[in-house]
């Protein structure tokens, strides 16, 4: 019995030494309150009693500030928070370094903010978000390089005026929305315009030249038409001229009454080679 109770004494000490280090964390160890080394993954085993380790978690950690009212150089209470991303470098300085770095962190992320926002007007603040998270994880960066982590970066989540001031900025943004919009309108209808003038001129243009040429046709046209009546016509314009107006009354079905013995007939009859006889005493349609 004595010996199955000093075995069983035995697994229990061994088994309450064990620590098993994942690959996510390390472990500080240390001997009767003094640091002795520092485990990495894998199996680990401490003497219980004498011994002792903390976990250190090395993957990127996550601090979301609580939001805060800062006063901007404008003199307009903005409500601001961030979000530091930050990852352990040294397991032993996080823990000896420092009390808590997460509460440190938090604080001073804070404090920082108050100081880089108050230094701009609300309009800065609210266009320039990556100008604030350069200068916090600047200033965060130096401030706890002895706590042996790492600030990886800085997200401004929000900037935020007071209501009354942002409905006074959404009816400014409503006016020059407006303004462009009606700027826009008013061009257009320029170009409207612009085009419409340019289709009559056009439209005239087109009309000038149809007119300018017809004018020229029947100058063409009266133009051959006395050349032929000097080359073939010569002396007998006036006779040209009833033949002209006897063609068109006859073109457009019209009815003469020739009296007999009429000087148009015999022109008519002489030109077209054949002679006209024409009773006596009757009149012919």
């Amino acid at each position: 019995m004595i010996l199955i109770i000093i075995v069983v004494i035995l697994i229990v000490f061994f088994a309450s030494g064990i620590r098993i280090v994942r690959p996510t964390h390390e472990m500080v160890i240390e001997t009767l309150g003094k640091y002795t080394k520092t485990a990495t993954q894998g199996f680990n085993w401490l003497i219980p009693l004498v011994q002792s380790g903390t976990y250190v978690n090395m993957t990127e950690q996550m601090n979301d500030t609580k939001k805060q009212t800062v006063i901007t150089k404008d003199n307009l209470n903005a409500s601001v928070d961030a979000v530091v991303y930050y990852k352990i470098r040294d397991s032993k300085d996080s823990l000896y370094n420092v009390d808590n770095h997460k509460i440190q962190i938090g604080s001073l992320t804070r404090t920082t903010l108050r100081n880089v926002v108050g230094n701009m007007s609300f309009s800065e603040a609210n266009s320039q978000r990556d100008t604030i998270n350069q200068k916090v994880e600047e200033v965060l960066t130096k401030e706890t390089r002895s706590y042996g982590l790492d600030i990886l970066r800085v997200e401004l989540q929000t900037v935020e005026a007071p209501e009354d001031v942002q409905d006074a900025m959404n009816e400014v943004v409503m006016a020059e929305r407006k303004k462009l919009s009606a700027k826009d309108f008013a061009n257009a209808k320029e170009i409207e315009a612009e085009g419409q003038k340019r289709a009559e001129i056009q439209k005239a243009e087109g009309i000038k030249m149809s007119r300018i040429l017809e004018a020229e046709g029947k100058a063409e046209a009266i133009k051959l038409e006395n050349e032929a009546a000097e080359k073939y016509f010569i002396g007998n314009a006036q006779i040209l001229k009833k033949l002209e107006v006897t063609n068109d009354s006859l073109k457009n079905n019209s009815k003469i009454i020739v009296p007999q013995g009429c000087e148009l007939i015999n022109v008519i009859g002489e030109l077209a080679g054949t002679p006209i006889n024409i009773n006596k005493g009757k009149n012919k349609e």
